[in-house]
């Protein structure tokens, strides 16, 4: 399994960061415009669609089309893990998605906050595999080329939308 990982600090408040990455439109305002992300439809862990924030259940089916190429690629990633504390006034917190359809066989995305002095580090660890099996798998590591950009996007943006 190919693992990648990439952090940022971030001038503002734990609240602020953990609430703006815990809702679709802060997906959708992290995504670069080259992906042509569309959010199809999100889903609770009861069916309904009028959420605040995605707990752990909720499904997003979201649809992409890298640079205007090609058909549009579906694929619905769930919510598997959400938790945060705050304990003896440190506050951290994580939640997990895992994606399927796509270009991936595999993708489990964690996304860690940790209030620091100052602001909050965030870290995102994706440990995925490519499609297309025994050459898929061969050639996952050099997926990266691909999605690094993407995940250097999102730091910058969510610095310039929150800081």
């Amino acid at each position: 399994m190919a693992v990648y990982e990439r952090s940022v600090r971030v001038d503002a408040p734990f609240e602020d960061v953990w609430d703006f990455h815990s809702t679709i439109d802060g997906l959708d305002a992290l995504t670069p415009g080259w992906v042509n992300l569309r959010a199809e439809s999100v889903r609770g862990p009861d069916g309904e669609d009028d959420l605040d924030e995605m707990i752990v259940g909720t499904t997003a089916t979201v649809s992409l089309r890298p640079f205007g190429v090609g058909p549009r690629q579906e694929s619905t990633t769930r919510i598997v893990e959400r938790e945060r504390t705050d304990s003896d006034g440190r506050k951290t917190g994580y939640f997990v998605d895992e994606m399927s359809g796509g270009p991936f066989a595999h993708w489990r995305h964690t996304h860690r906050f940790e209030a620091v002095p100052g602001g909050t580090e965030i870290t995102d660890h994706v440990e995925y595999q490519l499609a297309g099996g025994d050459v898929g798998r061969l050639a996952s590591p050099f997926a990266v080329v691909g999605f690094a950009p993407m995940f250097r996007y999102r730091h910058r943006m969510t610095k310039k939308l929150l800081e």
